[in-house]
């Protein structure tokens, strides 16, 4: 079974509902990146025995938040020595509107990968795009290049909306079922 870690920043806890449910779709590890930006040092020895690492972030200002970027940028002493290089990526994000520009989150955690040597995992799921469709389904959001969540800005974590932690859980599950398959 492939080693999967989720590496994720939280300001507000839904981006860790997010982690939560990508990590029990995957069967993945999870790393907090702290208030401060840090992962602790367990973190990154996580990191570097993982397969496959699935970063998440909210959206903030149209990108993801300072904490993450703090954290990205520390990646560079495995970049360094690609010591990442061909470990499959994926990511997710939230923001409180709908749209939000999470795709310029989502872009940012790509090109993250790919500065690292990776191979880059969507979601592979189609969306909730009819008129019978429903906030509560499956990518209602419609994201192709990564998983996307949408929690209004008076929302608590625990009033998230159901088919985007599910968006998430079979997120996660694709990622380990492609790390399987290609023997990661």
């Amino acid at each position: 079974m492939a080693e999967i870690a989720v590496v994720f920043h939280s300001g507000y806890g839904h981006t860790q509902r997010l982690a939560q449910a990508v990590a029990e779709g995957a069967g993945a590890r999870l790393i907090a990146i702290d208030a401060a930006g840090d992962v602790p040092e367990a973190g990154w020895e996580t990191l570097a025995g993982a397969s496959a690492i699935i970063f998440g972030s909210p959206t903030y200002m149209a990108g993801p938040s300072w904490q993450f970027k703090k954290f990205a940028e520390a990646s560079s002493k495995p970049w360094f020595s690609q010591a990442w290089k061909n470990k499959l990526f994926a990511g997710f994000t939230n923001s409180s509107s709908i749209q939000g520009d999470k795709q310029v989150t989502l872009d940012y955690l790509f090109h993250l990968a790919m500065q690292h040597g990776g191979l880059w995992v969507g979601p592979g799921m189609m969306p909730a795009n009819s008129k019978a469709a429903t906030r509560n389904d499956v990518n209602w959001i419609g994201s192709f290049s990564g998983a996307m969540a949408q929690s209004p800005s008076d929302a608590s974590a625990a009033e998230m909306f159901v088919g985007d932690l599910q968006t998430c859980k079979q997120f996660g599950q694709r990622v380990a079922e492609i790390a399987a398959r290609i023997g990661r």
